[in-house]
C-alpha cells in the first residue's frame, strides 16, 4: 500500500513563484502607488519592486491628494530613474507642490537621469510664471550631467535665456531639447541657442519658437564639424514670432545640403498676420511635418505647401473654414505631395477631395476627412 503524502509544513511566498524578471517586467506596468503596495507583499516582491528594471523607463504622475511623493521606497528608487515622464496639474497645489519636490529630490542625488519629458495638464493659473517648476528644472540640468532628452514642450510656462544657458553648460550629451511651448511669449534669444550648440556637440532635435531662431543658427547646424541633425521643430504663436525676420533661403539651402536627411516640423497659430504667415513658409524649408491652425487665410499656406513641400512634406492638420477653394487647395495638395502619410482637416471636405487624397497617396496611413459635420472630437479614420 502506498505511503500517503504527507503535506510540507513550509510555506512559499507569493513571489517566489515567478522569477524576479518577470515581476520586474509587470511591475515597472503599474502606477506608483500599486508599486508601493506591491513593495511590501513580501521579500521577493519588494526586490522585484525597487529593481533597476521597473524604474529605468517610468512614468508618474503627481495627482496624490494627502501622499507625500517622497515616501520611503519612492526615495529608495529614484537612483534608478533613467528617463523619467513626469505629469502634474498647475493649478492643484498638492499635484504641483509633489512634482516640484520630486525633481528637486532628483537634483539632489546627482541621478544618472538620461531622459526628462514634463507634462502640465488642467488650467493654468492666471499670471503664473511657473517659477517653482522652473527653477526645479534648472536644478536638474545643473546636476544630470548625463541628460540627454528634455522635453518642455508641455508645459506653460515662459521659457528663459537662463534655462538654456543652465542646459549649455550642466548638460553637455545633451541630444534633444525642445522649448517650442505652448506659450505667448517667447524669452529664449537666438544667442543663448547659439551658446547651446557649442557646448553640446551631440544635440541633433531641437524644438523651438520661431522667434528663437535666426541666420546664425542656422550656420551653426550647418557647420562641418557639426554631428548629423535630424530634427527641427519651429513654432511660430506669439507676438515676437511675427516680428523676427526668417533666416533667408540661402541658409535653409545649406543646412539641408549639410544634412540631407533632416526633418522640419512647422507648427503656425492664430496670432500670426497674413504677411508672418507667407514670409515663415519659406520654399527652401524640408517641411515633413505643417499644422496650420490660423485665423486669417489658410489656403493659401495650404496651396504654398502643395507647390513647395511636394518632395518633403509626410502630415498635414489644417483648421480652417470650409470652402469650395479649401477643397480645390486639399485636392491640389493630394496630387502633389504623393508621400503624404497623414492628413487632418479639422473641417467638413467635399467627397472629392477624400477620393483624390485616397488615388494619389498610396502611404496614407491616417486621415480626418469628414463629407458631413458630427460630434467632436473628431476621430482619424486608420488605414492598415
Amino acid at each position: 500500500m502506498a505511503k500517503p503524502l504527507t503535506p510540507s509544513h513550509t510555506t512559499t511566498e507569493p513571489g517566489e513563484q515567478l522569477p524576479e524578471e518577470v515581476l520586474a517586467l509587470i511591475f515597472r506596468h503599474l502606477p506608483l502607488r500599486d508599486r508601493a503596495a506591491a513593495a511590501r507583499v513580501c521579500r521577493a516582491w519588494a526586490t522585484a519592486a525597487t529593481s533597476s528594471t521597473v524604474w529605468q523607463d517610468t512614468s508618474i504622475s503627481c495627482d496624490y491628494e494627502g501622499e507625500s511623493m517622497l515616501s520611503p521606497y519612492l526615495s529608495t528608487c529614484l537612483d534608478h530613474v533613467h528617463n523619467l515622464r513626469l505629469e502634474c496639474d498647475p493649478s492643484r497645489k498638492p499635484s504641483r507642490r509633489a512634482a516640484t519636490e520630486l525633481l528637486m529630490a532628483l537634483a539632489s542625488r546627482t541621478p544618472g537621469l538620461r531622459g526628462l519629458c514634463l507634462e502640465c495638464r488642467g488650467e493654468k493659473p492666471l499670471f503664473d510664471a511657473g517659477r517653482d517648476i522652473l527653477e526645479a528644472v534648472q536644478a536638474i540640468c545643473k546636476a544630470a550631467r548625463e541628460l540627454r532628452h528634455l522635453d518642455l514642450r508641455r508645459l506653460p510656462f515662459t521659457l528663459d535665456d537662463a534655462l538654456v544657458l543652465q542646459a549649455a553648460r550642466g548638460c553637455p550629451e545633451l541630444r534633444s531639447l525642445f522649448l517650442d511651448n505652448p506659450t505667448l511669449v517667447d524669452n529664449v534669444g537666438p544667442d543663448s541657442i547659439l551658446t547651446l550648440l557649442k557646448a553640446c556637440p551631440h544635440l541633433c532635435a531641437l524644438g523651438l519658437h520661431q522667434a528663437s531662431l535666426s541666420r546664425a543658427v542656422l550656420e551653426a547646424l550647418a557647420a562641418p564639424d557639426r554631428a548629423p541633425f535630424a530634427l527641427l521643430a519651429l513654432r511660430c504663436a506669439c507676438p515676437e514670432d511675427a516680428r523676427v525676420t526668417p533666416p533667408p533661403d540661402e541658409a535653409w539651402q545649406a543646412l539641408s545640403r549639410r544634412h540631407p536627411g533632416m526633418a522640419v516640423e512647422l507648427e503656425l497659430e492664430p496670432a500670426l498676420p497674413a504677411e508672418s504667415v507667407m514670409s515663415i513658409l519659406q520654399p527652401a524649408v524640408p517641411v515633413v511635418a505643417l499644422r496650420l491652425n490660423l485665423s486669417g487665410d489658410t489656403v493659401g499656406p495650404v496651396r504654398f505647401a502643395a507647390s513647395h513641400y511636394a518632395a518633403t512634406l509626410r502630415a498635414l492638420e489644417v483648421r480652417a473654414s470650409a470652402s469650395a477653394e479649401m477643397n480645390a487647395a486639399l485636392e491640389e495638395l493630394a496630387a502633389r505631395c504623393s508621400g503624404l502619410r497623414e492628413i487632418h482637416c479639422f473641417c467638413v471636405v467635399s467627397p472629392s477631395v477624400l477620393s483624390a487624397f485616397r488615388a494619389h497617396c498610396p502611404r496614407l496611413r491616417s486621415y480626418t476627412l469628414k463629407l458631413k459635420r458630427e460630434p467632436h472630437p473628431w476621430r482619424p479614420t486608420l488605414l492598415p
